[in-house]
């Protein structure tokens, strides 16, 4: 006998269940709709820079510093924003949200593929579909727990 089945001989085993991954009202999509703001706020902000004039070479060197800061969050903040989306979709939502909320995997399938192109681009266009999808996933959330929480952004 291994001492695994040492451990367990003459112990009852108890089956456990639970209806999600951890206790109830850990799911949340603001934190989803926090970092889809943040890459609607770098995309801007990249696009709002000027390259210095030629020959300017400390110039040169602060603008390409300030582009790689801003493009390095918004990649790392699509990116978050995608893996928050991507825990509410596989986690929390189960066969009985998909019977009242028929176009929900067309809903989260496409906010993934936005967090993939705002991480991709440096779109405008994009970045504000991020923030509209994330809306309706809020609003779809909210939904199936029966309640109207506004939906409210930082900017």
């Amino acid at each position: 006998m291994g001492m695994f089945e040492k451990i367990f001989e003459n112990k009852e085993i108890r089956t456990a269940s639970a209806h999600c991954d951890g206790p109830c009202g850990v799911y949340d999509p603001a934190s989803a709709r926090i970092s889809a703001e943040a890459v609607l706020s770098m995309t801007k902000k990249i696009l709002d820079l000027t390259p210095p004039s030629d020959g300017d070479a400390k110039a040169m060197a602060a603008y390409l510093n300030t582009a790689a800061r801003y493009i390095a969050i918004k990649e790392e903040q699509a990116q978050v924003a995608k893996d928050e989306i991507l825990i509410l979709w596989t986690d929390y939502f189960k066969p009985v949200h998909l019977e009242s909320n028929p176009n929900l995997h067309e809903v989260f399938w496409k906010a993934a593929k936005l967090c993939s192109a705002c991480k991709v681009e440096v779109s405008l266009e994009h970045a504000n579909e991020l923030m509209e999808s994330i809306e309706e996933i809020h609003n779809i959330f909210w939904g199936t727990k029966g309640r109207d929480v506004a939906y409210y952004t930082a900017s």
